[in-house]
């Protein structure tokens, strides 16, 4: 039985773990300068596979930072415009949902970099092998957005409004829906994946953790607020760097993170942290293109109607990749 770990243990672990190089704060603030705040505020969500976010907080205080909150919000909508409204400072989540919040609403949105390759699994039952199958059939989701499936549809010729029949209401319980057979399909990602797995339900048809295009890009990226960014660059930095060394422990101790996720309350279950921990590419945030990410969903989005805004416009006004840029250089090893 894993043991439960103080954070005096915990950051312990993380020094003696070799993800090389986690804590150096005396030589960043020689390097950098002081920090301007040390406050942050991150949003926490369901999702398990943003865990860096959530296993960065001791190396957030090694960065100097003395008041981290986890700011949890009780609607979608909440989470979804908590970055564009203010109410956080750093949000993760899917590339493509980041694209449609900047398009539909915030000019306080940066994005700084990706964390890890996809976690988003379509489950189906027997007699569906691809999308082209899902004409005239039933998809659910929960968690997830119909963003994604959206492109995936149009993508092999299908009209994702009319050729599929959507259901996402959260009331009507999507997941339970297809375990028992009653609608046809299923997109979800951590710890849905987990559960459906362990309910033994049917096969996989596109898991964008392997399945390309989906699979040469990031998923979830990290991104600021606007203001905190420009107000607090020293901060930023360190905030992404703190973050950065987090994804490093995820790919490096596994086990050693999930645990850290059940004890600090970020989710309940320690077997389905740790199955997300170990199936997803988190050594991969050095070598994608995280401008190339938000290029290659951006112009999907724009060719399929579902943003207005220009991608080339996106990516000037709402990307910054300096801080990306010096970590890359810096966590070499």
């Amino acid at each position: 039985m894993a043991l439960i770990q103080t954070r005096r243990g915990f950051l312990g672990g993380i020094a003696a773990a070799g993800a090389a190089g986690l804590i150096h704060a005396p030589r960043a603030e020689a390097a950098e300068g002081p920090l301007e705040t040390s406050a942050v505020r991150i949003l926490k969500t369901p999702a398990i596979c943003i865990a860096p976010l959530y296993a960065a907080e001791e190396l957030l205080r090694a960065e100097g930072f003395t008041d981290i909150r986890f700011i949890e919000l009780p609607t979608a909508r909440e989470i979804s415009a908590a970055l564009g409204e203010g109410k956080v400072d750093f949000t993760a989540g899917f590339a493509a949902y980041h694209v449609l919040a900047i398009d539909a609403r915030s000019t306080n949105y940066t994005l700084l970099a990706g964390l890890h390759g996809g976690c988003f699994e379509l489950f189906a039952h027997d007699g569906i092998r691809g999308i082209t199958d899902l004409k005239g059939k039933s998809v659910g989701m929960e968690l997830a957005m119909p963003a994604l499936l959206t492109l995936m549809a149009a993508q092999v010729g299908l009209d994702p409004k009319r050729d599929i029949r959507w259901v996402t209401d959260p009331k009507l319980k999507p997941l339970d829906l297809f375990a028992e057979g009653k609608i046809d399909a299923f997109l979800g990602f951590p710890p849905e994946v987990q559960i459906l797995q362990a309910r033994h339900t049917d096969h996989v048809i596109i898991d964008t953790a392997v399945d390309r295009p989906w699979s040469q890009y990031f998923c979830c990226m990290l991104a600021g607020s606007r203001e905190y960014v420009q107000k607090y660059p020293v901060a930023t930095k360190r905030v992404v760097r703190a973050i950065l060394k987090a994804t490093d422990l995820c790919a490096a101790e596994p086990a050693r993170v999930a645990r850290r996720l059940v004890d600090g309350g970020f989710t309940p279950r320690y077997d389905y942290a740790l199955q997300t921990l170990s199936g997803l590419p988190y050594d991969r945030w050095r070598d994608y293109d995280a401008e190339d990410t938000v290029r290659f969903y951006a112009l999907r989005l724009y060719d399929a109607g579902l943003i207005k805004s220009d991608p080339n416009k996106i990516i000037a006004d709402h990307t910054d990749w300096r801080f990306l840029n010096e970590l890359k250089r810096e966590l070499k090893a």
